[in-house]
């Protein structure tokens, strides 16, 4: 596959439809359904592109301090800030960051980016509209350093 055929391919599932994990228990279940060793490409918008996949193993801690993270931050009884092109076998995961929301279920004509995206294709720059703030900086960065 060429960089421009990935590059649409990650652009199309980027853009298309996804379906949002609106509850904190429709999450914990879709948590489970992700294959650790799948392939997935983990980004934090707003640092460098991974050029290859994460090991089994930091897809495990991303997602469990992911997960920990939403839930201590996003101060609502509803999740509803994950989103995927398929809640069953996901390729295309957007996190929206609970302290950068803005209005990220699409109907602003600039919806601000996710967070972190996971993805089973390589993933190419998703532009920020600011700097990412230091503390998410610092905080990604532990999760693989720890």
């Amino acid at each position: 596959m060429t960089a421009q055929e990935t590059e649409s391919e990650f652009e199309a599932l980027y853009c298309g439809r996804l379906w949002s994990l609106l509850s904190w228990q429709q999450l914990t279940d879709f948590w489970a359904r992700i294959d650790r060793g799948a392939g997935w490409y983990l980004y934090a918008v707003g640092e460098p592109v991974p050029t290859a996949p994460a090991a089994a193993a930091e897809v495990e801690r991303f997602i469990a301090e992911t997960d920990a993270l939403l839930r201590k931050e996003h101060h609502h009884d509803y999740c509803g800030i994950v989103y995927a092109d398929d809640v069953e076998a996901p390729r295309m995961v957007k996190i929206y960051d609970p302290n950068n929301l803005g209005v990220s279920c699409g109907f602003s004509k600039n919806p601000p980016p996710p967070g972190w995206v996971m993805s089973r294709v390589p993933p190419v720059e998703v532009q920020r509209t600011g700097p990412l703030p230091e503390s998410r900086r610092r905080w990604w960065q532990s999760l693989f350093l720890g």
